[in-house]
């Protein structure tokens, strides 16, 4: 198993900054005010020496004056009793505070290996900031400034050379893989919510207000032998509507969570009416090439009128995506839930289809002959031939004549022919067209010393 390292601290002491200098990406928000970090986030470090941990970015403890930070700081504490190691944070600027007593005394009492970690030393002398640290006990004080990556390096080969060595055989150790799943839609429709259905248990923080959940987090999980990551992300509004810098990262992180995942959810609030920005959701996925499953939350007490109200929005708004499952589902008390996985691996098995020439090539002359291409200029669209030309979502290549001038009508009926004859479900198709080009033209045909004799004994013959 790979060693778990935890960092913990008061709000805004830069532990968002210092995981993303450990795994080298930014999957951790980072921005100059307190809170911005809640769910617990995992990734995956590497030190110098290539031994791999897995590090965990907390939110802020010691500072809970809300109920969204009590929840905060509930989730902080489930990271630090699966850490092996906690790196203590604190800010060398703003000195030791009540609040870093709090923490130091509550870390104590764990009984588990702390680091103290003084953030943001540059443009200080070290040795007279650390020093004021030493009272809160703790005998490991470690300098960085960890928006530069001073320090980084040192402080990862003390910890990590405490840690026992992984054996020859783990050391290969392949890293988790599955089926990625992002969770998607407006704020507070029950995304995190549906997450915990899913799992099992309170992985990600419920909270009845919009903009809870702000990063985007990666969830391993296993159901039924089959290995899924889900990918809890803010909701998304509309632009007008987004005025924090941090929720505008939000926003990306969610965009780029779609693009990242092998299927999407596309939650819906059964009790408001869908908006454009659920149907530009949808979009974005379907332009992404990514399977999708739409799941109506906050299905139960509704009335049976109410119920066929929102089956016929529905269909207004999807009709033209009948490929795609829609599950209505109840997320705080699980109804409808399970069959999502059903639906997920539906999704995900026809977005890798394979695809054989033999059997788009008989489908493709099937719907010619059905209904037929149309004329262009006196002569008829040829289409001849079809091959695979990729997965995620299947993309269908498409030999013929003039296949530039083929109507957008026409091509919206071959992918419906397509997803029906080939059963795909929960994904687009890709259709690509090729023309047939001429080997003979721009070239001048050469005649031969015989051709050149007979044509001028015609010519002779005609001159007559």
């Amino acid at each position: 198993m790979l060693p778990v390292i935890a960092i913990v601290g008061r709000p805004n002491v830069g532990k968002s900054t210092l995981f993303n200098r450990i795994t080298r990406t930014r999957d951790a928000l980072i921005a100059d005010e307190p809170g911005v970090t809640r769910d617990r986030q995992y990734g995956e470090g590497c030190s110098i020496e290539e031994q791999r941990f897995i590090v965990i970015d907390t939110g802020g403890i010691g500072e809970a004056a809300a109920d969204i930070e009590h929840l905060t700081e509930a989730q902080a504490r489930l990271a630090m009793q699966e850490a092996d190691i906690l790196l203590f944070m604190v800010d060398a600027k703003s000195g030791v505070t009540s609040a870093d007593v709090e923490v130091a005394n509550e870390l104590r009492r764990l009984g588990k290996k702390v680091h103290l970690v003084v953030n943001k030393v540059d443009g200080k002398v070290i040795d007279e900031v650390v020093a004021d640290f030493y009272q809160l006990g703790f005998s490991d004080v470690h300098a960085i400034a960890a928006s530069h990556g001073r320090g980084v390096n040192a402080l990862l080969e003390t910890v990590l050379s405490e840690l026992p060595k992984p054996e020859a055989e783990l050391e290969e150790e392949p890293k988790p893989s599955g089926i990625k799943v992002a969770i998607v839609g407006r704020p507070n429709v029950g995304k995190s919510t549906l997450i915990n259905r899913l799992l099992g248990e309170e992985r990600t923080i419920v909270y009845d207000m919009p903009g809870t959940t702000r990063s985007s987090i990666y969830i391993s999980h296993v159901h039924h032998d089959v290995e899924y990551t889900f990918i809890d992300t803010a909701g998304v509004r509309r632009r007008a509507q987004v005025t924090e810098t941090v929720e505008t990262f939000s926003v990306i992180k969610a965009l780029q969570a779609i693009e990242a995942a092998d299927v999407s959810i596309l939650v819906l609030n059964a009790r408001e009416e869908i908006s454009q920005q659920d149907q530009r959701l949808f979009n974005y996925i379907i332009e992404a090439g990514r399977a999708v499953v739409i799941a109506v939350n906050k299905w139960d007490g509704l009335d049976n009128e109410t119920k066929k109200n929102v089956r016929g929005a529905l269909k207004d708004s999807f009709h033209f995506v009948d490929y795609v499952k829609i599950q209505c589902i109840s997320a705080l008390h699980g109804t409808g839930v399970g069959n999502l996985y059903t639906y997920i691996k539906q999704a995900y098995r026809s977005s890798r289809m394979e695809l054989t020439t033999g059997r788009l090539t008989t489908i493709l002359q099937d719907a010619t002959t059905r209904h037929e291409p149309p004329m262009v200029h006196g002569r008829r669209i040829k289409l001849r031939l079809a091959h695979a030309g990729g997965h995620q979502p299947p993309i269908i290549v498409i030999h013929g004549k003039q296949t530039e001038a083929l109507p957008e009508t026409y091509k919206r009926y071959l992918m419906h022919v397509y997803h029906k004859a080939l059963k795909i479900v929960g994904t687009p198709i890709r259709l690509q067209f090729k023309t047939d080009s001429n080997p003979y033209e721009g070239k001048k045909n050469v005649l031969t010393p015989g051709q050149q004799q007979k044509r001028k004994r015609m010519m002779r013959f005609y001159r007559k």
